[in-house]
């Protein structure tokens, strides 16, 4: 009986809690203009899968890696990869004086996370909104102006190198995924998931 209360007492915790996330979305969403019916349509959405940050929904998952800053250290990153037939679709690197850093978004994540792990190579995983780009000269600014109308900040940036759907594609880490994905949903945009890039 005590564990039954303890569960139903968890459950109730969890629905109460993404009820005041969803309440400070809207608010948010109200405070800075967007519309009313954007908003409502935001509700509408709330159970819906493709706003979740769970696997399987839109966020993707990346991979930070430390290398040494000398010659072809990427490189060997890229072969271990290809091992195990698994290819970087995105890639960003930040150089500093005697090391680097580099992002990439993979097509297979758990292949990648297993290889890192078997040959010891050093790295983070963060999640990455990934929008599709229809037309990419006039759709940044758009999609740029609904993040920030939002309030939402995006930390770094950077297209992917293959082109899902035929279209460009721009991977974005932001400080609240939900958000974004809720805000460009609602301007119209489609967030892309890892097997959307996969393919």
């Amino acid at each position: 009986m005590t564990k039954g209360l303890e569960k139903g007492t968890g459950i109730a915790a969890d629905t109460a809690a993404a009820t005041a996330r969803q309440l400070l979305i809207c608010l948010r969403l109200l405070r800075s203009g967007i519309l009313l019916t954007r908003v409502f349509a935001f509700l509408m959405a709330l159970d819906s899968p493709e706003i979740t940050s769970k696997i399987g929904g839109p966020l993707v998952k990346q991979f930070s890696i430390f290398l040494p800053n000398k010659v072809g250290a990427m490189l060997d990153i890229v072969k271990l990869l290809s091992t195990r037939n698994a290819h970087v679709v995105a890639l960003s690197i930040a150089e500093q004086t005697d090391s680097a850093i580099a992002r990439i978004v993979v097509s297979d994540p758990e292949a990648v996370e297993n290889i890192f792990h078997e040959h010891d190579v050093a790295f983070g995983v963060c999640e990455m909104v990934v929008v599709e780009m229809r037309e990419v000269a006039t759709e940044l600014a758009k999609l740029l102006a609904a993040l920030l109308m939002a309030e939402v900040n995006m930390h770094f940036s950077y297209p992917l190198l293959t082109r899902p759907h035929g279209r460009a594609a721009l991977a974005l880490h932001v400080d609240d995924a939900e958000c974004a994905c809720s805000v460009l949903q609602g301007e119209g945009f489609k967030m892309l998931s890892q097997a959307d890039i996969s393919r």
